[in-house]
């Protein structure tokens, strides 16, 4: 009952990873991740003994903490993947946010310069020309 149970989620997982991917709410990227973990969870709830197995191989006492070790260090990798993701985001929205800056005062100066000839001719139409 609990093979069936843990290949029930891990089907789940696939299937909600692909409807993200196909709705575009989940980039290739980080699905592949996800589609790992599901695919690995299938093939452990398919196959019991198979843990038990590379448990022995590893040389780990009980196929629980193998299970707990690859989990941490899963979870270890996405937390230093989006760690890293983020710094790249930063990155780029500071660089932006200099180029909007730049571009702002490049605005502001050429509003300025433009404003005493916009002044100039406004003036030149208020007053009324001289017959020749």
């Amino acid at each position: 009952m609990g093979n069936l149970a843990a290949f029930l989620l891990a089907l789940a997982i696939v299937g909600i990873v692909f409807e993200m991917l196909r709705r575009k709410k989940l980039r290739e990227k980080y699905a592949a991740l996800w589609l790992v973990v599901g695919t690995g969870t299938l093939v452990l709830a398919a196959f019991p003994r198979l843990l038990n197995i590379v448990a022995e191989l590893v040389g780990v006492q009980l196929p629980s903490n193998l299970l707990f070790i690859i989990s941490i260090l899963l979870l270890l990798g996405v937390c230093l993947h989006l760690s890293w993701e983020i710094s790249v985001v930063e990155d780029e929205t500071r660089t932006l946010a200099e180029e909007v800056a730049i571009m702002r005062a490049q605005l502001e100066r050429l509003q300025d310069n433009a404003s005493p000839r916009l002044k100039g001719s406004e003036d030149e139409s208020s007053t009324p020309s001289s017959p020749k």
